[in-house]
This record gives C-alpha cells, structure tokens and sequence, in this order.
C-alpha cells in the first residue's frame, strides 16, 4: 500500500509539472526570441533620423560605431550603391524594402532580418537591416530550461518524500494492527494495538482492543465452567473410593488406585481451567517423558485385557514440542482410550515417538485391530457409543502446535493415527 500511495503521488506531480512546465518553457523561449529582435529593432530605429538628415562621413562613423557594440550585423545599404557597418549582402528584403519604402520583419533559416526603409536623403531611398542569428534568438534559454528541470525534479522528489511520510504514518498504524491480530490468532490474548493514525484507524484499533477483551471474557467464563462441570465429579468419585474402600484383597487396591489416578485428573483439570495462562501462544513440554509415563498408566490396564504394549520412543535427547505437558497428556489418553473402547481385549498396539523434521516431534498410535473409520475423526462422531471428542482433542492440539493429524490403515491392518506436533514457538520482543 504504501508502495501504491508513493506511485499515485509520484504520477499525479508528474503529469502537474508536464501540465506547467511545458508551457512555460515554450513561454521562455519565446520571449527571448521576442527580447533579441525587439532589441535589434531598436539599434534599427535609433539610426532612422541619423540616416536621413546627416551627411555620409557622420552617418558612416555613426553606423559603424552602433554596429561594434550591437549583438548582431548591423548594416546601412545607401541608394547609390554604398554599404555601410557590417558587411552584408543586400537581400531581396533589403532590394523590396528600397522599392517599397516599407519596413519589415523576415524570417530566415539562419536567423530573423529586420530591413527599416529610410527616405528623405539626395541620392535615394537608404535601408538600415538589422540582423538577429539563431544563436542570439535562443540565447539563455538552454540555461532557463535546465533550471526549470532542475526545479521540477527538486519538487518531484520532495513530493515523494511528502508522499512516503504521509503513507509511512498511514501505513505503520495498519502494519501494527496486522500484528496485533496475528498475536490474538495464536492465542495471545494480551496483545493490544495502539491507537494511532487516522481517526478511523483509531477507531479500529479500539474495536480490536474490545474484541480481544470480549474474547478474554468469555473464555475466562468458559473455565470456570468446565471448572464446575469438573468439580461436579467428586462427588461420584468419593462414592467410588468409599465402595472400593468397603471390598478386601487386591481388588480393593487396584480399583482404589484408579479412583485415585482419576481424582488426580479431575484435579488437573480444575487447576488447568482455572489457573490456565490465557495465552498458549509459546506453549511447550518434552515430548518423551510425557508419552513414557502415559503410557506406563495405559500397560496397566493392557496387562489386565491381555494386550501386548509395544513402545517406541527415540533416544537422541530431548523432544520438546508447542503444547503444554497436560495437553500432550490428554491426546495420548484418547488415543489410546480409542484403542481400548474400538478394539477387542488382546489386541496389541504400538505407541512411536520421534523427531520431526524442522522441529517438534511425531506420535504415532498404530493397533492390530479392524481398522478405523474415517467419520469418527470429525468432532462428535463415534460409532462405538463414546463421545467422539478424542480424536478431534488430539487434531486441536496437533493443529495449535503448528502440526496436523493423519489417519491411515496400518501394516496389521488396523488403525494408524499419526500426529505431527510443532517446535515450540519463540517467545515475543518486548515492544
């Protein structure tokens, strides 16, 4: 845009300076045409009443003293034949002009001749010719040209210094508000823009600020919400832990291990909804431990259904990646929850991790069960009776994280779902 506005103002004084300086450059030319013959007509005239009543000796000394300083030749052509000043030939202007007894103005190739007819002397008619070369008419104006250029190219450039201020200051405020909605786009809520510039660009700088803290508002609502939905599952929970506390043996243990891993999520979640940074913008965790110990929870429960648990996580270091320890854990909680509820006991899956190139990490869930229809990864879709919310849980996070999730068959003729989770992002400058 400012690119465009600088060009606009650049053809806009280009065709003003082509509408003035055009013609007034042909004005300057012809004035000095006008100045050089108006000039030579005058050393013509000033000789008219010398020529007519003095005698040859002082018409020949005065003639030749005008013709030394006029800026061109200046010549008397006398009835009997002698010329006087500045050698001459006598033209047909000059032969028509003793004819005639007229004065008159001939242009020439060469140049403009100015022939004065002169009567009233013994032997005739005399003719005083004043002539004005091609160089004297356009003397100065080559000088005059260049200078009206130069002015002209002085004011184009400060036209586009004007121009590129005035589009830097339009500019600058739309470039600021383009970054800002970028930031609120990744989630961080705490951008704000500045109002700045033009009135309405001020005016949509404070419409975005309100959007942002609308925004804010209603996803702070939203958490205590999920916050009191959560916390209405304690009480079923406690029912849980007091039935599990009334039976004996190793029963009693296992189920109160899971009543109490599953109090441990629900706690989670209420301090993930409530405490929850309100930008998740430069999220991050390891990768690795996090899937280990997902997974150590899930072979467990696989031992129990008979299921041979295969995991496969790369050891060349660290795999961190842009969503949050918690996130991470809950993906890999429904995918292999799906794999539980869509597959019979004893069938075995294999749980990968390894790094992705240009950063971050791939998850790969992969069971050697039936296979896995495409419909459920849309969000609320399930064909086993669930909710249908974990795999699109799982497409969010790989998509906020810059990734994707991908669906397939895999070589046992199963279910493959392949996550592609990003590098965290690099935290903002400060402005």
């Amino acid at each position: 845009m400012r690119r465009r506005l600088t060009l606009l103002v650049a053809a806009t004084m280009c065709l003003t300076l082509l509408a003035f300086v055009v013609p007034l450059a042909l004005l300057l030319r012809t004035v000095a045409q006008d100045r050089a013959v108006a000039a030579a007509g005058a050393d013509a005239q000033s000789l008219v009443s010398l020529v007519g009543t003095a005698d040859r000796d002082t018409v020949r000394s005065s003639v030749e003293h005008m013709a030394g300083q006029a800026r061109g030749p200046l010549t008397v052509f006398l009835a009997d034949g002698v010329v006087l000043g500045s050698r001459a030939p006598r033209t047909s202007a000059v032969r028509l002009a003793a004819l005639a007894g007229a004065s008159r103005t001939v242009e020439r190739p060469d140049g403009r001749e100015i022939v004065v007819a002169v009567q009233g002397r013994p032997e005739g008619t005399a003719v005083i010719r004043a002539f004005v070369p091609t160089a004297e008419l356009t003397r100065g104006v080559t000088r005059a040209w260049l200078v009206l250029a130069g002015l002209g190219v002085a004011l184009l450039l400060l036209g586009l210094l004007v121009a590129d201020r005035l589009s830097r200051a339009l500019v600058s405020p739309l470039t600021e508000l383009s970054a800002v909605s970028h930031r609120l786009a990744r989630a961080d809520l705490t951008a704000r823009a500045r109002p700045d510039g033009p009135r309405e660009l001020r005016e949509v700088a404070g419409a975005l600020n309100h959007l942002a803290d609308r925004i804010r508002e209603l996803l702070r609502a939203e958490r205590e919400e999920v916050a009191d939905l959560s916390h209405r599952l304690r009480a079923p929970l406690t029912s849980l832990r007091l039935e599990a506390e009334s039976l004996s043996g190793a029963d009693a243990a296992r189920i109160g291990a899971r009543v109490d891993a599953m109090e441990r999520a629900v706690t989670g979640l209420i301090s993930e909804a409530r405490h929850r940074r309100e930008t998740d913008a430069y999220a991050m965790c390891e990768a690795a431990s996090t899937v280990r110990g997902r997974v150590a929870f899930w072979t467990v429960l696989a031992e129990d259904t008979g299921r041979a648990v295969t995991l496969d996580v790369t050891e060349e270091g660290p795999l961190p990646v842009g969503v949050h320890d918690d996130e991470l854990a809950a993906v890999v909680d429904a995918l292999l929850g799906n794999v539980f509820a869509h597959t019979p006991d004893g069938t075995a899956f294999t749980v990968t991790l390894a790094p992705r190139a240009g950063g971050g990490a791939v998850l790969t869930v992969e069971d050697e069960g039936s296979g896995l229809s495409f419909d459920m990864a849309r969000r609320g879709a399930s064909l086993g009776g669930s909710t249908g919310l974990g795999l699109d849980i799982a497409r969010r996070a790989a998509q906020a994280s810059g990734g994707r999730m991908d669906l397939a068959t895999g070589g046992a003729g199963g279910a493959r779902v392949t996550l592609e989770l990003g590098p965290p992002a690099s935290p903002a400058l400060p402005e």
